[in-house]
């Protein structure tokens, strides 16, 4: 299977011994409790008893609260999927989502689980119907002006996904006269419509709405995060592939209340010292689909 070129940041060092540095204390997370896991039975995080998160009103509301709000997406494979017939919410995104959680003292079952189409997601947060939000955000300057993202933890590019029989894309520059899907809102649908000439183009709220019509035959491709498409070409590689390589760079970051310093400064310390769950989490949710990255270093 094609590998996707992921931009890469920092270095790793092997998966050892699964834990949490001084970030997290506590009781090792109960894999049978719907805890993330890997090899055998052990945990790969501990749920914090001690937290001290001085200044943060996101983390005031989820203690009064007693629980955590937070938006996803739930339609790409890989990254942040939800089970029509069971509800389990799984993917890389996901646990990232369950692993600060831990860090800040609550356990799976004290989560809920919102589903926000993109064009949503920063409304969702200015008015704190999300405590945070993690699935596929891309850093932007524009989004900086309504909220602040910890991270980034995941760097990835934009690309082109289409059926598998067509050899007439290999890239960007061969959009004219092609009908082109994506969602409202996204970063990648406004640079196919300022920097290239596609046919046409066409939103709708998910990625999974865009892969029906592809298979349809309605559109000709769809653009997106390699990362997302991969999850797609994993489920059906006989229907769909990826044309070409990556043709931008997309920073996923975690979507917060803006001016909620301390909770960014948690988050990114999180993944400062967290490489081996970091590691454990790619290579359980991205590198089956062909996906090759490292995490990257978070934003100073």
């Amino acid at each position: 299977m094609r590998k996707s070129r992921i931009l890469t940041g920092i270095g790793l060092a092997a998966v050892a011994m699964i834990t949490l540095s001084a970030c997290n204390s506590g009781s090792p997370t109960d894999p049978g409790a719907g805890g993330t896991e890997t090899g055998g039975d052990e945990a790969l995080w501990e749920v914090a008893t001690e937290v001290d998160l001085t200044d943060s009103p996101t983390y005031d509301r989820m203690v009064e609260r007693d629980g955590v709000i937070v938006g996803v997406k739930n339609d790409q494979p890989g990254l942040g999927y939800e089970d029509a017939v069971s509800g389990e919410r799984t993917g890389f995104d996901v646990d990232i989502a369950r692993w600060i959680a831990a860090s800040l003292g609550f356990d799976e079952d004290q989560i809920e689980y919102v589903t926000i189409p993109s064009n949503n997601r920063e409304q969702a947060i200015v008015n704190g119907d999300v405590d945070y939000y993690v699935g596929t955000y891309s850093i932007t300057d524009g989004r900086k002006e309504q909220i602040d993202f910890a991270g980034p933890y995941f760097l990835t590019g934009q690309g082109l996904l289409v059926a598998a029989d067509d050899d007439s894309i290999s890239g960007p520059e061969d959009l004219a006269g092609k009908i082109v899907c994506s969602v409202t809102g996204s970063t990648p649908l406004q640079r196919i419509r300022d920097e290239y000439s596609p046919g046409d183009t066409v939103e709708y709220d998910t990625y999974s709405q865009c892969v029906e019509q592809l298979k349809a035959g309605s559109v000709d491709a769809i653009t997106t995060d390699e990362a997302i498409l991969a999850g797609y070409v994993a489920q059906e590689p006989d229907a769909l592939k990826i044309a070409g390589e990556p043709f931008s760079e997309e920073r996923y970051g975690v979507g917060l209340e803006k001016g909620d310093t301390a909770l960014k400064d948690h988050i990114n310390a999180l993944f400062t010292d967290g490489g081996d769950v970091w590691t454990a989490l790619f290579e359980q949710h991205l590198a089956p689909a062909g996906i090759e990255g490292e995490q990257p270093a978070v934003d100073e």
